[in-house]
Order: structure tokens, then sequence, then C-alpha cells
């Protein structure tokens, strides 16, 4: 009798987990078919597609003596020169610092690496090897009522890549990318999408031989619009998607932890 009573323990505690195993998968095929994590994996993917952006941090901002720390990707696919002097390219790989000043100001400051490839008009490319690269800037939350905020910004990037020789001729580069943002987003709670504009310049500052030569991004595409969104991935970790229309064609993503 004790070991029938102990046979028959053991069967129900199997019914109990093939049960609790079951009602687990529910759950995960629940989460992997939600209409949040397909928009998740859709935004992840469209990383790797051609999409327009500019690193404007979005509008989330460190409160008062905290940190945002993250690792950025920004690809610059094209951007126009004036005069005809081509177009640039770049890839640019950033770890990413802000600090609150305020809970309405924060610092922005950025280390990393990045190449240029310049395409003059009728010429070859000219490939510059990834070397250092930083920036810095800051951002002003000037309204945050309820779930919706709005924030005035400005960021400078400079790339420094490796110098090259072509045919024996020496070519030094170096490109200054400045940008004043206004953004605007509300928070959905699972995704924050926002949306603004920007002035931008992207200069090519390039030496030939030591003689130095200042080509300015072209003018006449200065002013782009913003989109892009934070995703919550928990309470302290989020990604941060952003497109960029008209002045560019360029991507930026982001990986941000707050501490």
């Amino acid at each position: 009798m004790q070991y029938m009573s102990v046979k028959k323990l053991q069967t129900q505690n199997l019914k109990q987990r093939e049960r609790f195993y079951f009602f687990a998968k529910l759950e995960m095929l629940k989460i992997e078919t939600s209409p949040f994590f397909l928009l998740v994996t859709i935004l992840i993917l469209s990383l790797f597609s051609v999409v327009h952006a500019a690193p404007c941090y979005g509008t989330k901002l460190p409160q008062k003596f905290k940190i945002f720390m993250g690792i950025q990707s920004y690809s610059v696919f094209k951007r126009y020169l004036e005069n005809g002097n081509g177009k640039l390219r770049s890839q640019q790989e950033f770890l990413l610092l802000s600090y609150g000043v305020l809970d309405w100001l924060s610092i922005d400051l950025k280390g990393g690496s990045g190449y240029i490839k310049q395409h003059p008009s009728g010429s070859d490319e000219l490939d510059y090897l990834a070397f250092l690269g930083g920036g810095y800037g800051f951002r002003v939350k000037f309204y945050d009522q309820g779930n919706t905020k709005m924030v005035f910004g400005f960021q400078h990037i400079s790339i420094h890549p490796h110098t090259i020789s072509v045919e024996g001729v020496k070519h030094k580069a170096v490109s200054d990318d400045w940008q004043f943002s206004l953004l605007a987003s509300y928070d959905f709670k699972k995704i924050t999408p926002y949306i603004g504009t920007r002035w931008s310049r992207y200069d090519y500052i390039h030496w030939i031989n030591g003689d130095r030569k200042l080509e300015k991004s072209d003018l006449g595409r200065s002013v782009g619009l913003i989109v892009g969104c934070d995703l919550p991935i928990s309470e302290k970790f989020w990604l941060n998607f952003e497109g960029q229309f008209f002045d560019s064609e360029a991507l930026t993503g982001s990986m941000n932890y707050s501490f």
C-alpha cells in the first residue's frame, strides 16, 4: 500500500510538471506573437536596411546627478557636398555618456572610432581607414507634461581617420558634423516614439600634401525631419533607434543603461 501511494504521488507530480510546462510554453507563445514583440523585431531588423537617421539621442534625459551610458552605431550612407564636390559616407562606433546637470539639462559625450569615404565627382572614391572619433553636446527639456516631452539639443561629432597615400599623393581628412535639433515625444509605456526637426552641417576638411581645403555640405540640404523611438527592455535598460530624412541618409541605433 505504501508503494502504491508513492507511485500515485509521483504520477501526480509528473502530471503537474507537464501542466506547468504546457502553460509556460503557452505564455512564451503569447509573448512571441504579441504586437509589441513583433514591433521590436521589425525595428531591430531595420538596423540592417538603408534608413535615414541622425544621432540626436531622443528625449530621455538622466535626472539630476544621474548617468546614462551606452554604445552607439552611426552609419552615414550619403551626405552631399556643395559646389559639386561629391558626397561623403562614414561608419562610426561610440561609447556614450550622458550626465544630468539638472533634471531638465544633460551633457552628452561620446568617444570611439570611425572611417570616412569621400567620392569626388568624376574621380575614384577616397577610402580613409578608421581611427579616432568623438563628440559632445547638450539637451534641454523645456516641456514635460503627462506623457509628452519636448527637447532642444545640440550635438557635434568629429572623425579623424588614418592618413592615406594615393599614387604618391598624401591625403588627410577630418569630418565635422554639427546639428541643432528639436524633438517631441509621447510615452506609450512599451514604446516612446518621437518626431522633430534639425538643422545640420557635415563638413569635410581635406589636406592634399599638406594643403588644407574645407568642403562644406550642401547648404541647400541642411534641414531634416527626425523620427525615432525608445524601446524599454527593463526599468534601466532600453534601445534607441533614430531616422533622418532630407538632409542626409544615415542610420543610428544604440543600447543604453541608466545608473
